[in-house]
């Protein structure tokens, strides 16, 4: 939520924490360049009223744009002269305006982010900003106004914008340096979804993400969160297939004191924590039917009680599940209920294979040569066209973590040179096109392909379901739990510190 401005005769609670920020220090405005003018939007249906502002703010140190009334403000703000130089600080006045401050504060912050909002009212319609001052808005001025007061108003909100833009500017910067991976692409396919996905992420409905191991799903979760109101939020990601059911009611719900033996205080929940932000639910369809019940009731009610509490608590939770599977199957085969599916698939987002996004293949590896070129060797590197050519046959079905993992480990083996084809790994050579060879006819279902894979993985990997559970794109319990569906003889051995044998120091081929 933004940061607000009171005077001190008034305290604004504001979420978890009651703040006080008081107008003693407005920042140097001699220091401003050109490129540091202020962008000021200011909206008033009184021409005169508009006038009187323009007075007052008559200096050099202001770009002032004018609005009558908040459906012009609206429509500017959703221009592209906005979009390419945001406002810093929007001025309204919304007497006799068809908006009230509250629904023009909340479009505001879906268009302009990091504009501060200051509001000018009535003094007997101060209890009615208030409000608008919880839900994030800068501060608020009763008129009449007094000119050094807007000013010092106006430069201490100016100073907190620039701050919130330089913040974002951080943000995208450390999410490029971050070991995830962008949702970079040409594909026609994933271009169209990466636009639905910006659409998306500015609504607060839940959000479905499909799509197989490594393409990319947390961080297509991280992007909707990051783009949405909620981003100065909590983003709070849990996979539900790493918990037994009684340890992911306990991680989702928290506990009261005394809730069972060794609780000896309360503890809240990551929905709790995820409180006015969002709340990913990785592996949605490993959430055993029991802790189904539960999520579906917190996502109807609004509400949840931790566990060994009567008490209910308000929780304000943006939700966006993925999967790995065909989670329509698993509806109709009962092992996922149908009201949470058809609760969680309000916008459904899936993520194609990077088999189907050849063309994706160069951009993603020069994308990753940089990354780890620069951190590894300090300079650029190149590949040659025969790597390339290689690289470009593989089917991947590791999907883009797969790929990320395979340049990381050529760029981390090269001597500051270009990579060539005998820095990429063995296996490549011997999987193109398909995964596996069969010695008769028969087309097998994806299940069942899938089920061989796991068994074959874990075959490689001497047993050692770690390193099985790695090579998969799974954690260790995740595993654990499909060696159990299938009842395999796997899941009462440990074979953990087995080591691998040298041929399958990479990722899986099958022959």
């Amino acid at each position: 939520m933004a940061a607000f401005l009171v005077t001190t005769a008034t305290v604004v609670s504001c979420g978890w924490h009651t703040r006080i920020v008081t107008l003693s220090h407005p920042p140097d405005r001699t220091a401003l360049t050109m490129n540091e003018l202020l962008r000021i939007l200011l909206v008033n249906r009184d021409k005169v009223a508009m006038q009187n502002f323009e007075h007052i703010l008559s200096r050099d140190e202001y770009l002032i744009h004018k609005a009558t009334g908040s459906h012009a403000a609206i429509a500017l703000l959703n221009g592209p002269e906005a979009a390419a130089a945001p406002f810093d600080v929007i001025i309204a006045d919304l007497e006799r305006d068809s908006l009230d401050e509250s629904h023009f504060f909340q479009l505001c912050q879906r268009l302009q982010p990091t504009a501060e909002v200051i509001l000018i009212t009535d003094p007997l319609a101060v209890p009615n900003v208030v409000q608008t001052i919880r839900q994030g808005a800068f501060h608020y001025l009763v008129k009449p106004l007094r000119p050094a007061e807007l000013r010092h108003s106006l430069a201490m909100a100016g100073e907190q914008s620039r701050h919130k833009q330089r913040q974002k500017g951080l943000r995208q910067e450390l999410t490029s340096q971050q070991n995830t991976t962008p949702l970079l692409s040409r594909d026609p396919v994933m271009l169209r979804l990466l636009e639905q996905a910006k659409r998306a992420a500015s609504m607060e409905l839940p959000v479905l993400i499909s799509g197989a191991t490594g393409t990319g799903k947390e961080i297509l979760a991280r992007l909707l969160h990051d783009e949405s109101p909620r981003a100065k939020r909590p983003f709070v990601a849990v996979n539900c297939g790493a918990f037994h059911e009684e340890l992911l009611a306990n991680e989702l719900f928290g506990h009261g004191r005394e809730a069972y033996t060794g609780a000896v205080r309360d503890r809240k929940g990551l929905i709790e924590t995820a409180h006015g932000g969002t709340l990913f639910l990785d592996e949605i369809t490993e959430m055993p039917l029991n802790m189904q019940v539960k999520l579906l009731r917190v996502i109807q009610e609004k509400e949840l009680r931790r566990l060994g509490v009567t008490t209910a608590i308000s929780v304000d939770v943006r939700f966006i599940a993925a999967t790995n599977r065909s989670i329509r199957q698993e509806v109709d085969e009962g092992r996922f209920r149908q009201d949470l599916y058809y609760r969680l698939n309000v916008i459904d987002l899936h993520l194609p294979p990077l088999a189907r996004r050849q063309g994706d293949i160069p951009l993603l590896v020069h994308h990753f040569l940089e990354k780890f070129a620069q951190r590894i060797h300090g300079h650029a590197l190149g590949i040659n066209r025969a790597a390339m050519e290689r690289l470009q046959q593989h089917s991947f079905p590791g999907n883009v973590r797969e790929l990320e993992n395979i340049i990381q480990r050529a760029v981390a083996f090269s001597n500051g040179q270009e990579i060539n084809e005998e820095l990429l790994p063995d296996y490549l050579d011997k999987q193109k096109s398909y995964y596996f060879h069969y010695t008769n006819s028969r087309m097998l279902p994806l299940a069942e392909m899938e089920q061989q894979y796991i068994l074959w993985v874990c075959e490689q990997m001497n047993g050692n379901q770690t390193l099985a559970a790695k090579v998969l794109g799974l954690d260790r319990i995740s595993l654990w739990r499909r060696l159990k569906k299938m009842h395999s003889p796997l899941v009462n051995e440990d074979n953990d510190t087995r080591e691998p044998p040298s041929s399958s120091s990479f990722a899986p081929h099958i022959q």
